[in-house]
């Protein structure tokens, strides 16, 4: 027992602890941690396979500046670890990344990557760590049962409508952020926007909305697109607000010109 204790006040004792806990808990690390995410056996880009190498070298020659050089993020942009393969190809296939300019918010915009260079920088993205997926293009065609088209109408209204608009017309938030309008988005883009939750929207996974009823809102908002207006001139599908001045002013519009009309004549 005296010799243990002789040894345990040895200088060279703290070191060869503080060693040996390095040692354990590097040990541990490399057993417990996860492997690599397979990005190769993910849902691809309109029919682009992604290559993980190219992926990288686009990353660290057009994204690394503002999300690092392993994505981890900075003062400039997020990180992207564990995003998915899905923010990616809703991010850069809409053209809203990369940025042009620091804002509110990011626009679309006409799209600077091709199919394959979306697919590389998704592959990328996904082989960091587990994340939504591109989704299938099964899960993303606009249903036509009428039921379906309802069912998809009653989500959209619960979940989406208080920013988007009842009709996905769009609108405008708090500090200079906005709701942008579904008209003529892509349904694999609405059905990612719905897993990854882009600006200012929530993020709705499959324990939220589940895959089906995702489908079920595309489909509502496909119908929407296809439909014309059964009212006429939509004037933006804005809502009350909108259609109450433009009656009033037309109604202001007529007085004013009976008046002048009746004015002159009497004259």
């Amino acid at each position: 027992m005296r010799t243990l204790a002789a040894r345990r006040r040895h200088p060279a004792a703290t070191a060869l602890l503080l060693l040996m806990a390095l040692l354990v808990t590097g040990a541990a690390y490399t057993a417990l941690a996860p492997d690599r995410a397979d990005a190769t056996a993910a849902p691809t880009v309109e029919g682009a396979t992604g290559d993980v190498d190219r992926g990288q070298e686009l990353f660290l020659a057009n994204c690394a500046t503002c999300h690092g050089l392993q994505a981890q993020g900075g003062t400039a942009g997020p990180s992207l670890i564990g995003v998915g393969a899905a923010a990616v190809d809703f991010q850069v296939a809409t053209g809203r990344m990369p940025l042009a300019q620091q804002a509110p918010q990011a626009p679309q915009k006409p799209r600077v990557f091709d199919d394959q260079d979306v697919a590389d920088l998704a592959a990328y993205v996904a082989s960091l760590a587990p994340g939504p997926a591109i989704p299938e293009p099964s899960s993303v065609v606009a249903l036509e049962d009428p039921e379906d088209i309802a069912t998809g109408g009653e989500l959209f209204r619960i979940n989406c409508a208080m920013c988007h608009n009842v009709v996905g017309a769009g609108g405008a938030l708090t500090q200079g952020k906005y709701a942008p309008s579904l008209e003529g988005v892509e349904n694999r883009h609405i059905y990612e926007a719905m897993q990854t939750g882009p600006q200012s929207m929530p993020v709705f996974n499959d324990d939220n909305i589940s895959p089906e009823e995702k489908q079920q809102i595309i489909s509502y908002l496909d119908n929407v697109n296809r439909t014309a207006s059964p009212g006429g001139w939509s004037l933006g599908s804005i809502g009350p607000v909108t259609e109450g001045l433009f009656v009033w002013v037309g109604a202001m519009v007529l007085l004013i010109g009976c008046a002048v009309w009746l004015g002159a004549k009497s004259s």
